[in-house]
């Protein structure tokens, strides 16, 4: 008997519907084709067992599975019960006449239970895309694939589920998400908060601009000084996700395998903060199955880079082409994913090995030329990338004792909407654009237009500074992200003035 159940297969963010045709005729081998790797041909013996376990049979004739299209390679332990329910119904244990009306998915234990899978939420897009009824799937899945409407979401715990399901003897309830409720409830909902940062408001200042105009940042100073609890708050301060952005950062987080059980959506902006010894391919995302890395998790969100000089520079360097097309395509001889990476990349920084370069009471005690050779280890081009240089003071006594109450995110974040509010009329044009950061080089020269007097500031600046043309192009951006923080409609000197002050790392004195 033939029968056919259907799975999925996730690339990149996309899902792909698998038809899983199983025929039992006469014989006694075990075949299953269309391109299945090892863990997919392992499933046999977990099927046995589950089905042993949980009072079904195995047949002992030969069983012929096909994984169509046969050209698409299938990966991973997630078919194993779209597999097992196809033997079942082949074998006459379970009524076949709704197994095409449902995307069936889960890894199964010996026992019978199922293990959470990969990729629920594009799996159920999918789905309902395809016109199927429903989507059965492990439990510890079932609120991440309910938030996509018209699509019934039942989560299994065991075959024996899905078997008392398709026979009718038992009932299943649909998983219910409410995901407007869902967002907004848990919207902007920060464990951290600015107003817990005693004094650094110059630093406060320029997190605020980076945030209104979407520019990355590095922090430099010495240990102890804030950097870290200062760049774990911004995201605090961007504008909230929405509903578009949420959905899109948690179909790379279900991809990855990231979402907790009782997560249905990712409402607050992503924090990714890799350790220095991370990997190229675990940076930027691959493998022979190409997963997404940091900068895709962090989409949305911000990229934290703590000791940026002791990142290895092979993985920085793959990080450039991302930043500058906020996507990052992974080709494999067969077939191409692109993972979307818009984020803010905020980085931190020691301005020697000892740390007290340029500090105002330690003195450092690096040998001559230590300081440079220190943050040569940080190229030129990455460090264009980076809008905003600034320096970290460690806070003193007075201001740490202090009584008086710091301003807290939530209005940070009002006068961030409002500037990037007016970016998004500014680029109304240009759905892609959402922040100034993102202006092409010809948008900068139509948009950050500066008066006489600004222009011969700013030439005074770029020749004592040696500044490159990307880095021209910044100041500009920063600018102008300035002007809409005070709702200025023309970049004023001083706006040119303050964006000037954070190129930091371009002043003689970091020279060395």
């Amino acid at each position: 008997m033939l029968v056919k159940t259907f799975g999925s297969a996730v690339y990149g963010i996309q899902a792909i519907t698998i038809t899983v045709e199983v025929n039992i005729a006469s014989g006694t081998k075990y075949f299953i084709v269309g391109l299945p790797d090892v863990a997919v041909k392992e499933s046999y013996f977990r099927i046995e067992s589950a089905l042993k376990n949980c009072g079904f049979r195995m047949p002992r004739q030969q069983v012929v599975v096909n994984m169509a299209p046969a050209d698409i390679k299938k990966e991973g332990s997630s078919y194993d019960l779209t597999i097992a329910t196809g033997v079942l119904a082949a074998s006459g244990q379970i009524e076949p006449e709704t197994l095409d009306k449902f995307i069936i998915m889960g890894e199964l234990s010996l026992d019978g239970s199922l293990q959470p899978i990969k990729g629920a939420l594009p799996i159920a897009i999918q789905a309902r895309k395809d016109g199927f009824k429903g989507f059965i799937l492990p439990k510890q899945n079932a609120r991440e694939a309910a938030i996509v409407n018209d699509l019934e979401v039942y989560g299994v715990e065991s075959i024996k589920d899905v078997v008392g399901f398709f026979n009718g003897t038992s009932e299943l309830k649909p998983e219910i998400v409410n995901t407007r409720e869902e967002f907004y409830d848990s919207l902007c909902n920060y464990d951290s908060d600015f107003s817990e940062v005693k004094g650094q408001e110059n630093i406060k200042r320029a997190l605020e601009i980076a945030a209104a105009g979407g520019h990355n940042v590095i922090l430099i100073g010495p240990p102890g000084a804030g950097k870290t609890m200062l760049a774990r708050r911004l995201p605090s301060i961007l504008p909230p996700l929405s509903l578009y952005e949420s959905l899109e950062t948690t179909k790379i987080h279900s991809v990855a395998g990231k979402l907790a059980a009782a997560d249905a959506l990712v409402t607050i902006r992503p924090f990714r903060s890799p350790h220095h010894t991370i990997s190229d391919v675990a940076l930027v995302g691959g493998g022979s199955n190409p997963a997404p890395g940091e900068i895709s998790l962090a989409h949305n969100g911000v990229l934290f880079l703590d000791e940026l000089p002791e990142f290895k520079r092979s993985a920085l360097e793959v990080m450039r082409q991302p930043l500058e097309e906020r996507r990052v395509t992974i080709s494999r001889a067969k077939f191409t994913v692109d993972y979307p990476s818009s984020f803010m990349l905020v980085a931190s920084m020691n301005p020697c090995p000892c740390g007290y370069y340029n500090h105002p009471e330690k003195e450092c005690i690096c040998p001559p030329g230590m300081v440079q050779k220190y943050l040569s280890k940080i190229s030129g081009p990455l460090l264009d990338r980076i809008d905003l240089h600034v320096e970290v003071t460690p806070v003193n006594f007075n201001e740490l004792s202090s009584d008086r109450a710091a301003e807290k995110s939530e209005l940070i974040r009002e006068r961030v909407i409002r500037a990037r509010e007016i970016q998004v009329e500014r680029f109304g044009n240009r759905p892609d654009l959402h922040a100034n950061a993102q202006m092409s080089p010809q948008m900068v020269r139509d948009l950050c237009k500066i008066n006489a007097a600004g222009q011969t500031l700013l030439k005074k600046a770029m020749e004592k500074l040696g500044l490159s043309a990307r880095a021209y192009d910044r100041i500009l951006k920063v600018s102008r992200t300035i002007a809409d923080l005070s709702g200025s409609e023309e970049i004023k000197l001083e706006h040119l003035a303050e964006a000037i002050h954070f190129r930091s790392l371009d002043r003689e004195g970091w020279a060395g």
